[in-house]
């Protein structure tokens, strides 16, 4: 295939512009700031789940003092009742009795629950110091979460725009390059997965960094310079110019 030699040349701006298409895509791919948000995700899950754990014993200890109390506030009213009964004197002496013992096992009874309850208390304050502390560590985590996904937007929106300016240069790069020549090169483009074309650098095809020696070097050397030779490693339309060393 023949195209003239300063058409082959325009190939080279074509390339760039892939080149750089190919590295925004990369960087899209592989971009750090998904995974900063993957992490602060997952961070902020995990601290979510602890603020829902606390929120529970919270709540169950809450329930468990109040009906501590309750039976707390049985036990006083019934001593009070028994107390009017004695304090009445409307009582016979075996009834008195039964009442006394009954009031000092209500007194019992009611010390029990105090300490229970107090016990319940300190469970409850550690509870609330708990869940207070997972509040606080999910309000960083959310805030740190909102942060790396603005930053991996801000990123993305760089390599959106990015991408436009290339795609536009690119196809006014690909205006100006003969159909039969470009369509070789989009052949070659999408066999390499890169780009179509190089130029040889130095006697170095810089598509595959791989130097030219015999009877390839000799070839590319002899070719007319509207003749389109290729690359024998890689397949690229190889672009001479005053730097190919030939």
């Amino acid at each position: 295939m023949k195209a003239d030699h300063f058409d082959q040349q325009k190939l080279l701006a074509l390339a760039a512009e892939d080149v750089a298409l190919g590295q925004l895509a990369h960087r899209r791919r592989t971009l750090p700031e998904n995974a900063a948000v993957e992490t602060a995700t997952a961070s902020e899950r995990e601290l979510a789940a602890a603020v829902v754990r606390a929120e529970t014993e919270v709540r169950d200890l809450q329930r468990e003092v109040k009906r501590l109390e309750g039976d707390v506030e049985t036990v006083r009213a019934r001593v009070t009742r028994d107390q009017g009964l004695l304090d009445s004197g409307s009582v016979s002496a075996k009834q008195m009795t039964d009442l006394q013992h009954e009031m000092q096992s209500l007194a019992r009874r009611k010390s029990d629950l105090e300490d229970q309850e107090l016990e319940l208390m300190e469970q409850l304050e550690t509870a609330e110091a708990t869940l207070a502390e997972a509040q606080q560590g999910h309000g960083t985590a959310t805030a740190e979460l909102a942060r790396a996904e603005q930053q991996r937007d801000d990123a993305l929106a760089d390599i959106a725009d990015g991408t436009a300016r290339h795609e536009a240069a690119r196809t006014e790069a690909a205006a100006g390059i003969p159909a039969d020549l470009l369509a070789l090169y989009e052949r070659i483009r999408t066999q390499t997965g890169g780009t179509g074309a190089a130029v040889l650098k130095a006697r170095q095809c810089q598509g595959c960094r791989i130097e030219l020696f015999g009877k390839e070097l000799a070839a590319v050397r002899n070719a007319d310079p509207h003749e389109v030779v290729r690359c024998d490693n890689c397949g690229r339309i190889l672009v001479r110019t005053a730097e190919s060393g030939l």
